[in-house]
């Protein structure tokens, strides 16, 4: 452990370091009832002519997406429509909307969905104008050569991939996760249309939401110190804690998913300048492991995670604490768990194992070896969590 720690420490000090010269990120957002209709206006404004919408079945069916694109054939831009992406998305899909894109000559990518379908929609991008396969450039930085037009309409308040320069691919076999990040695969503009988001069910919204809390803490909470990281995640926290449950309880409180939307996307801008911790590196094996949504896995192991970064983290979380009307570390983490409980997370996992807790500990710690977290898990301490996981 103590070598462990040492090169962890080196690792976060230099990449700390290095982040400080990484050139700044320019985001463009359309925001507000019918702000759609604004973005699609905007691609036709810059001349593209064809676009390829990289979406799921479900939105398709519901309307969603074409509600969402509706202004661009009046803008003159044709639309073409890949909806095949599925919850953690793979390379395999990845390469199928590559392959429409290419077929179809189109000209710029538009991503209509949650995180799954913003996610395969940047690899796709990358897939279209880099070399080797998508695989080749799992990591941070590796992405150098500009995508093509990328815009983002999220459906869900959560992932905050239409904020970042990163994406989560799933291997198509093992479905283990792996994060490709670079400057090139940030979205040119973003639109948040709480109209897209009424009809969002009250379990995703819970899910969603407290994935969008998982960042915003994760980034706070952090080592590192980079642009405006602080005020964007406490921003976020205090939207999380004050429209939740509202937008939970209401699926049609206009106000709500406005303000869960903002949150999701200002949490995503803070991991975007400092990056996630210790709750992604285990929520990302029980999704690879047992399919678990990522923003369950999320919720469900953020708790724990904060009660063993409690000593290291005190004082950032008592500053959280302060933000939604209470004072202590202990406070805060107790207002966590009853966020989970108000809106239906549960609190154990049916289909964890204890066969597969070696696996799922050693990829948990390597991953979070790379991440800038004030406390780093040991495997007892992973070990810990799943057991009080575990149904």
């Amino acid at each position: 452990m103590f070598l462990r720690t040492l090169k962890h420490k080196a690792f976060i000090a230099f990449a700390g370091f290095m982040i400080k010269f990484a050139p700044g990120t320019t985001y463009m957002l359309f925001a507000g009832q019918g702000s759609s209709r604004q973005l699609c206006r905007h691609i036709g404004r810059e001349g593209l002519k064809k676009v390829l919408v990289v979406t799921d079945k479900p939105l398709v069916e519901l309307g969603i997406a074409a509600r969402a694109t509706a202004a661009l054939p009046e803008s003159g831009v044709q639309v073409v429509t890949y909806d095949g992406v599925l919850p953690d998305p793979t390379y395999q899909i990845v390469a199928e909307g590559k392959a429409m894109y290419e077929r179809e000559q189109c000209d710029a990518i538009l991503a209509i969905g949650g995180g799954s379908s913003i996610d395969a929609a940047k690899v796709m991008g990358l897939a279209l104008t880099h070399e080797g396969d998508p695989q080749d450039y799992v990591g941070f930085g590796l992405v150098k050569e500009p995508l093509p037009p990328l815009y983002v309409i999220p459906t869900t308040s959560g992932t905050g991939s239409e904020a970042t320069s990163g994406a989560v691919i799933s291997d198509n076999e093992t479905h283990e996760k792996g994060v490709i990040s670079g400057g090139p695969m940030q979205p040119l503009a973003t639109c948040l249309d709480p109209d897209l988001m009424t009809g969002m069910p009250p379990h995703i919204t819970a899910a969603t939401g407290m994935d969008a809390l998982t960042h915003a803490v994760e980034a706070y909470i952090g080592v590192w110190e980079r642009g405006d990281r602080t005020e964007r995640a406490s921003a976020a926290v205090k939207l999380i804690f004050a429209n939740l449950e509202k937008a939970c309880g209401d699926g049609n409180d206009i106000d709500a998913r406005d303000s869960m939307a903002h949150a999701a996307y200002m949490a995503g801008q803070a991991i975007n300048l400092v990056n996630v911790g210790n709750v992604h590196a285990i929520a990302h094996q029980l999704g690879a492991f047992y399919g678990v949504p990522h923003g369950m896995a999320n919720a469900m192991v953020m708790p724990h995670v904060l009660d063993k970064s409690r000593n290291a983290a005190a004082d950032r979380l008592a500053e959280l604490a302060k933000l939604i009307g209470r004072n202590t570390a202990d406070e805060f983490i107790a207002a966590v768990r009853a966020l989970n409980t108000a809106v239906g997370i549960p609190e154990k996992l049916d289909k964890l194992q204890p066969a597969d807790y070696p696996a799922i500990i050693a990829r948990a710690t390597a991953e979070a070896d790379g991440y800038p977290v004030p406390y780093m898990l040991t495997d007892g301490d992973v070990e810990d969590i799943l057991k009080e996981l575990q149904a």
